[in-house]
């Protein structure tokens, strides 16, 4: 998406040449592969793990860093592995929107026209929110240090992330829509004054 909207900005007029249905396969082909192949390794890496004790995860569904803790031997390599395909899959992706969004602002600030900046600010300010959310939940669950009482912040944070960002994204990206704002100003001055 942040690539689309690179092109979009950058390269307005010749937006339906490069966005070509070849380009958006091409684009989400290796997407969906990458993460089929992810989580066939995590599968396969957590099948070879004997597993003893309580068999009961401390979790709203099967996390693998939950799934992982109940495990008899040392995880060290599968948290290796894990560490490594965040890398890949987190830190990789969110820098390539970062570079994307540094050439379209760039683009933005050499527009002269008054309301052209504008748009363009909108247009982008709710994919950058959206990635903001979920790529910095995912990297502190993933990335970030352990704290104190780990298995309780990740709780909070896989809700936020499983939970929040979903229910986030439709009112996040209709906000952009002038009547949803309208009728959100209309709801909140209704609320205030009663």
């Amino acid at each position: 998406m942040s690539y689309d909207h690179y092109v979009a900005i950058c390269h307005p007029l010749r937006y339906s040449a490069i966005m070509s249905w070849r380009l958006c396969i091409t684009l989400a082909i290796p997407s969906w592969a990458c993460g089929s192949l992810l989580a066939l390794v995590h599968v396969i890496l957590i099948l070879r793990l004997p597993f003893c004790g309580p068999q009961e995860i401390n979790h709203f569904f099967c996390e693998i860093l939950s799934v992982l803790r109940l495990a008899c031997v040392d995880t060290g390599f599968n948290q290796v592995v894990i560490f490594a395909s965040c890398v890949f899959i987190l830190v990789g992706p969110l820098c390539m929107v970062l570079v994307s969004y540094t050439y379209i602002l760039f683009a933005i600030l050499r527009i002269q026209s008054g309301e052209g900046p504008t748009k363009a600010f909108t247009t982008c300010s709710s994919h950058l929110c959206v990635v903001g959310l979920f790529f910095g939940c995912a990297i502190v669950m993933y990335m970030a240090p352990k704290s104190s009482n780990p298995e309780e912040q990740q709780k909070i944070l896989f809700l936020f992330y499983g939970l929040f960002n979903p229910m986030l994204n439709p009112l996040i990206y209709s906000l952009r829509n002038a009547e949803v704002k309208s009728a959100l100003r209309r709801a909140l001055c209704k609320e205030s004054h009663s």
